[in-house]
């Protein structure tokens, strides 16, 4: 072949090389032009992007998982001795369920964070889980030692006793130990949030104030069944043997969270308060696996009220399980389903321009 008509390396090479064909449109058939762009696919919406843990983040599972073993054992010993009767929580495999719901719930939340798994579900959580649980730790204190500056009756894991003297057991010191640890994690927790990266496509932000809405119902709700005993002693009605006549005599009953004195009330306020705060926070978290651990937090706390009202009133046949106890138990149903719709939601993909 002639050298002129020889193509040169160069030539050769800028002749051969092709550029890799563009997707073709599916329903025209046109390649996507210089400034058209294929549209995201949901997984690429909402892909999740997760940084290096930080180890007060850490610090923060491991105080949680440390919270949910003490509350577990806390269970199981004597709670307190009043009058000189023991109670104790768990008697049985149905109070040991109830009991064990909340420190599961930590352990296994937590042992996901001590291990860097999606971090901010699992700061989330601690953080709510830690901000409730001021409340519950000042109404624990009260009842293993100021119950006793003003007696009363009270009713304590299923059993109707009278404050006037009131000895504090294992159980309530490993109980109270569990509540000041998760305290702390949730310090932990809240110095930790905004260390750690972890960032989605925001996939769940249309979805955001409903959700919103629907956590700060069940805040409300939660509130105003903690203003009455989820367990409560129903009133006698007593017949007069010689007319007959029916007479309602009324039985003293356990005080309600927010009518008992001193540290009960502060915490009782603060319970209440901090519920609606985080119902209506969480929803808000970012991303969304942050949400989910919020919501999971509040769930689980009044999962945990509920199934203790249900758990006092099938203790005793004197003791009935009220109306207010059930909506705890119906609520936390709810919260529940809204935890549920924050986890599985995907938003469809917006239309590239």
């Amino acid at each position: 072949m002639p050298a002129r008509d020889r193509p040169s390396a160069a030539g050769r090479t800028a002749g051969t090389a092709r550029r890799p064909a563009a997707p073709a449109d599916r329903k025209t058939g046109r390649q996507p032009g210089p400034g058209r762009s294929a549209p995201p696919s949901p997984a690429r919406a909402d892909a999740l992007v997760v940084g290096p843990v930080p180890v007060v983040a850490r610090a923060a599972g491991a105080l949680l998982v440390l919270a949910g073993v003490l509350g577990a054992v806390a269970a199981f010993p004597t709670y307190l001795v009043v009058g000189g009767e023991q109670v104790s929580l768990v008697t049985g495999p149905w109070e040991a369920l109830v009991a064990l719901v909340a420190p599961v719930a930590a352990v296994v939340v937590g042992a996901g964070l001590t291990l860097g798994r999606v971090p901010r579900l699992g700061l989330a959580f601690a953080s709510v889980t830690g901000t409730l649980a001021v409340g519950q730790l000042l109404i624990e204190l009260y009842q293993g030692h100021g119950s006793t500056t003003r007696p009363a009756i009270e009713v304590l894991a299923g059993e109707r006793v009278l404050t006037s003297s009131v000895d504090t057991g294992a159980g309530w010191v490993l109980g109270v130990a569990s509540l000041a640890v998760t305290v702390l994690a949730g310090l932990v927790a809240l110095m930790a949030w905004g260390r750690t990266l972890m960032e989605d496509g925001g996939s769940l932000d249309p979805l955001r104030p409903a959700l919103a809405a629907l956590a700060a119902l069940v805040g409300v709700g939660a509130v105003l069944c903690l203003a009455l005993p989820a367990a409560d002693v129903p009133d006698r009605v007593v017949v007069d043997p010689t007319t007959g006549l029916e007479t309602v005599v009324t039985v003293e009953g356990p005080q309600a969270l927010l009518e008992r004195p001193g540290l009960a009330l502060l915490g009782g306020l603060l319970l209440a308060g901090a519920l609606l705060l985080c119902s209506v926070i969480a929803p808000s978290l970012r991303p969304r696996l942050g949400a989910v651990g919020g919501l999971l937090a509040v769930t689980v706390a009044l999962l945990a009220m509920g199934l203790a009202g249900a758990r006092d009133a099938g203790r005793s046949a004197d003791v009935d399980w009220t109306v207010p106890g059930i909506g705890l138990l119906v609520l936390a149903v709810v919260s529940s389903g809204v935890t549920v719709l924050a986890w599985r939601w995907r938003a469809a993909p917006r239309p590239a321009r």
